[in-house]
């Protein structure tokens, strides 16, 4: 097969996923989800299982089934009937290898109609029992009986029911009827890729969504969009912007330069404003001091995005441990792993913080997302300059117009899927990334398609005859308007990162003096290293404001800070640096340009960031 490139380190996405039910198999609870199975069927939930994927293995990144599988649908299938909400919802995750490099998941999850009548009358069959069960419940007596009552019972047969309450609660349990009832069930669609581009990532799979919703054919096969995000669209060079076509309009993909912040894609204005400014330094402060961090969400993508945005403002620092912001149900034992870990768990919107079973309390960083509400480890020192800091994050906020409170009600605006909106709907005949030339007849000769267009036939993924109305005179606005959105996302980005990779930058801009070198040779100081001082700590501290040694003095003991030394000592040129460390040595020597550090080492004068507007700029080229 020929491609438009060969190496695997070039390609946007590795593999398209399929997720959902097996009609063979059919319904399996899905026992290790935790859920109850007194609840309602149409409220449990069954195993979903990996329906099918394409490419089948590429070398550079083994197609890891299991994981895959649990993280696309980590809650296994749901179904419901059409008087039931069944918006469509997008997620992220990310697969950790053993050598820690990570793999990056986007998952778009929909309900499609239950064409299985044996499905359906599983499901009935389940309604029936259940049913069955709960009229036996709720006709118990309200109290154990004894002889006298039994007598008394014989002369007047009448059981004792709960009254309004138990006639409601059956009528809610009997939700379900095959003769009147669709049965919806989960669906996944999903693209693993080397890089974290969310956005063009959420955009492509909403395009084939609307694609397999909507009553007209796409301008060009489905499957040939798929082989063109697998085989035909490259990863863009640093610096540089990818434009490609997708099923009904363009997506664009950013990568920064070897000059800036690292590659980031992820909302982190819908952090703060689920958490407020005081929320988000205090999860900060535990994050940079290791401590254990329990996220807690009903929503997996707001799981993902507050963790992905604290890990990123760490910058240059990097966490070490166990890092799992969305935990599968059937890894629940990691909790009470005796680790500092950033883990992510997901609430079904019912349960309260007290029925959680969580060790390690005292060192615990609890964060409920949805509710506003943290819950601090003990004796957590402050931030240094936590005030002027604050002050600093809110003026950018504010003037994006997200509030530094907070909000309670956040919409988790990237929930409603604007994507998904029928003006959307283009005839784009362009797709300048597929091979050419390219028209219908070489896309049904070509044997790759070939065998993608029965991979998603045989998993049901099929034009659905849903009526759509479109003004298509608003088609260049909106699309206009999400094209600003989405600009004004990436620059409150920008501008959060800055601040706070400028504070990490005045406090340790003299931090190079206070590295020690090691005498020996690489390899000798590697088999040592447990035993080797990389950072001269008491000397560095004795050089810092009073009010920062609460903090500093725990944090230079940390695991990040520790491998953020020894990234410095192993190498010997700007060449041999990370990109990390290259970009904040850079940023430290112009700190140093502009000011004589050494008078004011011992004073704890706030200074604020001084290159928003040229990384605006950048980010605008």
């Amino acid at each position: 097969m020929t491609t438009g490139f060969s190496s695997g380190s070039c390609r946007f996405a590795d593999y398209f996923v399929i997720c959902g039910l097996d009609t063979e198999s059919g319904l399996e609870p899905d026992e290790l989800s935790g859920e109850n199975f007194e609840q309602s069927p149409l409220r449990r939930t069954f195993k979903s299982k990996v329906l099918a994927h394409y490419p089948e293995n590429v070398e550079w990144n083994p197609f890891d089934q299991d994981a895959v599988g649990m993280l696309c649908m980590p809650k296994g299938l749901s179904f419901r009937t059409q008087v039931d909400s069944r918006e469509p919802q997008f997620h992220s995750f990310i697969i950790t290898r053993e050598d820690g490099s990570r793999t990056y998941g986007f998952a778009l999850t929909f309900f499609e109609e239950v064409t299985s009548k044996q499905i359906c009358s599983a499901m009935q069959t389940l309604y029936h029992m259940h049913n069955a069960e709960q009229y036996d419940i709720l006709h118990t007596p309200t109290s154990p009986q004894g002889p006298e009552d039994q007598r008394h019972q014989h002369c007047q047969p009448r059981p004792v029911l709960h009254a309004a309450p138990a006639i409601s609660r059956l009528q809610r349990f009997n939700s379900y009827d095959i003769s009147r009832d669709t049965l919806y069930v989960s669906k996944c669609i999903c693209l693993i890729t080397p890089m974290a581009f969310a956005q063009a990532c959420r955009k492509v799979l909403e395009q084939l969504y609307q694609a397999v919703t909507s009553p007209q054919p796409p301008p060009l096969p489905l499957e040939s969009y798929i082989y063109n995000v697998l085989y035909e669209v490259p990863q863009p060079p640093s610096g540089r912007s990818l434009k490609f076509s997708g099923v009904y309009g363009p997506v664009v993909c950013q990568r920064p330069s070897t000059s800036e912040l690292p590659l980031f894609d992820f909302a982190i204005g819908e952090m703060f404003n689920l958490l407020g400014v005081e929320n988000v330094l205090q999860l900060f402060t535990c994050a940079l001091l290791e401590m254990q961090i329990l996220l807690y969400s009903q929503h997996y993508q707001r799981l993902m995005t507050v963790a992905e945005s604290i890990t990123a403002l760490m910058f240059p620092f990097q966490w070490q441990h166990v890092y799992v912001p969305i935990l599968p149900a059937s890894l629940l034992h990691f909790l009470d792993a005796p680790v500092p870990y950033l883990m992510g768990l997901h609430s079904n919107g019912q349960d309260d913080r007290t029925k959680l079973e969580l060790p390690q309390e005292a060192n615990l960083c609890f964060v409920d997302i949805d509710n506003h509400f943290i819950e601090l480890p003990e004796e957590l020192p402050q931030f240094p300059n936590k005030l002027e800091f604050i002050q600093e994050i809110s003026e950018v906020l504010m003037s994006f117009d997200v509030s530094p409170e907070g909000s309670l009600h956040s919409s988790d605006s990237q929930a409603k899927h604007r994507g998904f909106r029928s003006v959307d709907m283009v005839s784009d005949k362009r797709n300048g990334n597929l091979a050419s030339p390219l028209n219908s007849y070489l896309l049904r000769e070509n044997e790759t398609i070939a065998r993608l267009q029965a991979l998603v036939k045989r998993t049901g993924v099929s034009l659905e005859k849903l009526e759509v109305r479109e003004d298509a005179s608003s088609n260049k606005e909106v699309r206009l308007q999400c094209d600003e959105e989405e600009l004004k996302m990436h620059q409150l980005n920008i501008q959060v990162r800055e601040v706070f990779a400028n504070r990490f930058t005045q406090m340790f801009a003299d931090y190079e003096v206070f590295v020690i070198q090691p005498s020996q040779d690489k390899e000798s100081w590697f088999s040592n290293r447990d035993q080797m001082q990389n950072f001269d700590k008491a000397s560095f501290l004795s050089d810092q404001p009073e009010p920062y040694l609460p903090f500093l003095s725990r944090f230079l003991e940390t695991q990040m800070f520790a491998s953020f030394i020894d990234s410095k000592i192993l190498c010997h040129d700007d060449e041999d640096k990370e990109h990390t460390l290259r970009v904040f040595d850079c940023r430290v020597d112009k700190i140093r340009m502009l000011s004589v550090r050494t008078p004011t080492l011992r004073t704890s004068m706030y200074q604020k960031c001084t290159n928003i507007e040229e990384s605006d700029n950048l980010l605008k080229k």
